[in-house]
């Protein structure tokens, strides 16, 4: 509620219709003198923080105190007291966010050490990058010194000698055929029978992996951290389209339940997903604490918080859904299982959408 003075007037300014009281009851805009002076908007700045501020926290006392228990007073309409879950979602996403890519550095992510000795599978990856090599420049003696040294088990072979060899021959390899450029692949395309030419989709596919090949011939590390990159700034999106498949399996799990619409399943979700940011939120905090002060029991606070998560879900679902523990308990390990398999298909399709559109 706004300090400004009421208007004598009773004509709403923002739809015209007649004002009984000091809201109107058709757009509920408050009917006010236009014209604040700036202590009124002083005092309405501080009441809508402060008002923000108490519903924030009441949502989240309520939200970690009792699950469930957010999403069935929702349903059941007392709403006043709650951020609104949407509105919530939003704020706690980009908190969470913001902090992560803060914390989170790719670069420093895809960094190895790579005087390090390789172990044996890399030493015959080498060994036979080595082989093929030879096999075209047969008269090169540093290249059967490398090779001796690599199949002798007491000579150190460490990723830098594996990265030397490979800068400049990062290739993907379409149908065992490595094609220098989307020329030589059209034109042998066209030179194959109408049946055997690729389809529509694998062309756009082939063509794309040969500008890669093209684009990080010299510098292959370069590709896995591009890549990794758009991956990483494309979580949001993939958290988002989850929702409503999560509240999808929600609704199949729970199908008898005829009271509960599939909205219903959906803020019971936002719920839960807002609970998750808070507790990630708890978890970088705690993890930060640890690297400044080396605090040792890091790792065992965040496994806690970990299994935490879970026990949450199981707790919202007996409370939201109200059946019986071994009930609660057989959906939620199904509901378990399905969202991981879910999120791991996501995370495949948006890789390979990222690969296919960077």
């Amino acid at each position: 509620m706004s300090h400004a003075p009421e208007r004598k007037e009773k004509n709403c300014l923002n739809c015209g219709a007649t004002v009984v009281g000091r809201y109107c009851h058709v757009c509920g805009q408050e009917n006010i003198v236009p014209k604040e002076t700036f202590w009124h908007m002083v005092l309405h700045f501080f009441s809508d923080i402060t008002h923000f501020d108490g519903k924030f926290f009441v949502t989240v006392k309520d939200l970690f105190l009792k699950p469930g228990f957010l999403s069935r007073e929702y349903i059941n309409g007392r709403r006043a007291k709650y951020l609104h879950p949407v509105r919530m979602y939003v704020f706690t996403s980009a908190i969470f966010f913001l902090l992560f890519f803060s914390l989170f550095n790719i670069d420093r992510a895809f960094n190895t050490d790579i005087n390090f000795p390789v172990p044996p599978e890399e030493r015959a990856g080498y060994i036979q990058i080595l082989e093929k090599k030879l096999e075209k420049d047969t008269a090169n003696s540093e290249l059967k010194k490398k090779l001796l040294c690599a199949k002798d088990t007491a000579c150190q072979v460490t990723g830098k000698d594996i990265a030397e060899e490979q800068a400049g021959d990062f290739r993907i390899s379409i149908d065992d055929v490595s094609y220098k450029s989307v020329e030589e692949y059209d034109s042998i395309q066209r030179n194959l029978p109408a049946d055997k030419r690729d389809g529509w989709l694998k062309k756009r596919f082939n063509k794309k992996l040969i500008a890669l090949n093209k684009r990080f011939k010299e510098n292959p590390d370069a590709a896995a951290k591009e890549l990794g990159k758009i991956v990483l700034h494309r979580l949001p999106y993939l958290l988002f389209i989850s929702l409503p498949l999560f509240a999808l399996l929600l609704k199949l799990v729970y199908i008898r339940r005829k009271e509960f619409y599939f909205i219903d399943h959906g803020i019971f979700t936002i719920h839960v997903y807002i609970f998750t940011f808070l507790l990630q939120i708890i978890v970088f905090a705690n993890s930060k604490l640890s690297n400044t002060f080396h605090n040792g029991f890091s790792d065992f606070i965040n496994t806690i918080l970990f299994i935490g998560m879970y026990f949450y879900l199981y707790k919202a679902m007996r409370k939201f859904y109200g059946q019986r523990r071994f009930k609660t308990i057989l959906k939620f390990l199904i509901i378990s299982l399905s969202s991981f398999i879910m999120m791991l298909l996501l995370f495949g399709i948006f890789i390979f959408f990222s690969a296919f559109t960077f």
